[in-house]
C-alpha cells in the first residue's frame, strides 16, 4: 500500500492495541511501525535501478525482518521508554501486529513482497488492491483525523477505530471476491475467443476495484485488455503486443538485464523507442490503456541509458491524466 494509507491504518491499530494505556502516543508509534518495512527506501540512495527494484519489499518485508524487528523494538521500548507501565510481551504483540499487518497488505498489490527473503527470492503477490486505493484509505484516513482532534480518553475514540479498520476490512473481502469473478470470467473467455497462453494476471486498474487490467500470453507476447465488473458483454477486447526477445539479444549478458527478466516474472516485451531498447514490466499496467489500448506500458526501462531510469516504477503511472482521461476512465468502469 502506499506510505499515507500504513501511517493512519498503523495509528488506528496501534489505537486500538495500546491507546488505554499509552493515550495518543499508541497513534504515533503504531505509525511508525507500520511504516518500518518500507526503510528499504534508504537503498535507494547507493543502488542501482535495477538493483533497487529487487530489494524494494524483499528483505525488509520478509517474516524474519518482521521477528527480528518485533523484538528488536519491543526490548528497545521495554529497556530505554520512560513507558514502564506495558510489559515486554505488550510490547511484542504491538510491534508484532503492525508489522505483519504492512506485509501483509502489501502482498495484496501488483509488486509483491519477499516473505521468504532471504532464503528465497519468491514473490507473494495476489494482485487484489490498486497500490494506493482511496476507497479503501479513506476509512482509517478518517479516523486518523477524528484521533487527532479528540482527547486522549474520550470514550468515541474506538468507535472511530473499530468503523474505519470494519470498513476497510470489508471492502478489502469485497476486493478478493472481485479478483475471484474476474479470474473465472476471463478464463471463459480465453477459451471462447481462442487467446493462447501459458499464464496470465488480473490486476486493478488506479485509484478502483472494478475495472480490471488483464495480460495473457506466452513467449511470443501478450494479449493486454481491460474489464470492467459491469461489463455486460462476455468478450474482452485485447490488444498484443510481441516479446521481442531477439531484441534483447546484443544485451542479454547485461546484469541489469537479468535482474529485470526476474523481477517481472516473465510478463514483459522489449521494443525500440527510436534508437533506444526499452524492457517493459508489463505488471505495472499501461499508461490511461483504457483510453488508447494501445499506449506505451507504465514500467519501461531504458536499457542503453541506465542513467534515465530515476523512479521508473512511478514516471508512468499517472502519465497523460487529465480531465478527458479521467472521464473516460468512469465511463470505461461503468461497463461496456
Amino acid at each position: 500500500m502506499d506510505s499515507l494509507t500504513h501511517i493512519v491504518l498503523g495509528a488506528c491499530v496501534g489505537e486500538a492495541v495500546a491507546g488505554k494505556q499509552l493515550g495518543k502516543k499508541a497513534m504515533w508509534l503504531g505509525a511508525l511501525a507500520n511504516s518500518l518495512p518500507d526503510i528499504d527506501f534508504i537503498a535507494g540512495f547507493w543502488m542501482d535501478t535495477d538493483d533497487e527494484l529487487l530489494a524494494h519489499r524483499g528483505f525488509t518485508h520478509s517474516i524474519l525482518f518482521a521477528v527480528i524487528a518485533t523484538l528488536f523494538m519491543a526490548l528497545a521500548m521495554k529497556r530505554w521508554s520512560h513507558i514502564k507501565k506495558i510489559t515486554f510481551k505488550k510490547w511484542e504483540w504491538f510491534f508484532g501486529i503492525e508489522i505483519s499487518l504492512h506485509l501483509f497488505l502489501d502482498a495484496f498489490n501488483n509488486y509483491g513482497v519477499g516473505w521468504f527473503e532471504p532464503f528465497s527470492p519468491y514473490r507473494i503477490s495476489f494482485n487484489t488492491i490498486y497500490v494506493a486505493d482511496p476507497f479503501f484509505s479513506v476509512w482509517p484516513a478518517i479516523a486518523f483525523a477524528a484521533l487527532l482532534v479528540l482527547k486522549a480518553h474520550h470514550h468515541k475514540r474506538m468507535w472511530w477505530v473499530k468503523i474505519s479498520l470494519c470498513i476497510s476490512t470489508v471492502y478489502l473481502i469485497y476486493c478478493c471476491i472481485n479478483k475471484i469473478n474476474t479470474d473465472a470470467k476471463l478464463r471463459q473467455a480465453f477459451v471462447a475467443q481462442n487467446i493462447p497462453h501459458e499464464k496470465y494476471f488480473t490486476t486493478p486498474a488506479p485509484l478502483n476495484n472494478w475495472l480490471w487490467y488483464i495480460v495473457a500470453g506466452n513467449d511470443s507476447g501478450f494479449h493486454v485488455g481491460f474489464h470492467s465488473v459491469f461489463d455486460r458483454k462476455k468478450e474482452v477486447e485485447f490488444h498484443f503486443f510481441p516479446r521481442n526477445d531477439s531484441l534483447l539479444y546484443p544485451v542479454s549478458d547485461h546484469e541489469d538485464l537479468q535482474h529485470l527478466i526476474r523481477f517481472s516474472q516473465g510478463f514483459y516485451t522489449a521494443e525500440k523507442w527510436n534508437d533506444t531498447l526499452v524492457f517493459n514490466d508489463l505488471r505495472f499496467g499501461q499508461i490511461v490503456g483504457w483510453h488508447n489500448p494501445e499506449e506505451k506500458f507504465v514500467f519501461h526501462y531504458f536499457l542503453q541509458h541506465p542513467n534515465d531510469n530515476e523512479l521508473v516504477v512511478q514516471r508512468g503511472r499517472f502519465a497523460k491524466w487529465d480531465w478527458e482521461t479521467t472521464k473516460s476512465l468512469i465511463k470505461r468502469i461503468r461497463g461496456n
